[in-house]
């Protein structure tokens, strides 16, 4: 089963920005659709963005399109998330996400169900 290990977050002032990275351990994280969940406090978890096997199609949430970019660099196993012009709302603890269903290298979900690895999460503040 594929390790996910995430590092980046941290506290930034509104219009900063942060890049998120996701190390995966074994190179099978290749083959795997990539997404980015957040969750804030007393909310549930929300769909940010995913990315295919081959980082040839991305979806991103109408919330963070224009300003949020994924992007894989598969012979490091690793999922990037760059976040620029942060807004107070988009603090979360933000976690990335495999599915390894062959079915959906290509067709890739925003149902955080779909994806049976996660991260353990990175916590983003942005202040006002």
């Amino acid at each position: 089963q594929v390790q996910l290990v995430e590092s980046g977050g941290g506290l930034v002032q509104a219009g900063g920005s942060l890049r998120l990275s996701c190390a995966a351990s074994e190179r099978t994280f290749s083959t795997y659709a990539m997404g980015w969940f957040r969750q804030a406090p007393g909310k549930e978890r929300e769909f940010v963005t995913a990315i295919s096997w081959n980082g040839g199609r991305t979806y991103y949430a109408d919330s963070v399109k224009g300003r949020f970019t994924i992007s894989r660099d598969n012979a490091k196993n690793t999922v990037y998330l760059q976040m620029n012009s942060l807004k107070p709302e988009d603090s979360a603890v933000y976690y990335c996400a495999a599915d390894s269903a062959p079915s959906r290298r290509v067709a890739i979900s925003r149902q955080s169900s779909d994806y049976n690895h996660w991260g353990q999460g990175t916590q983003v503040t942005v202040s006002s």
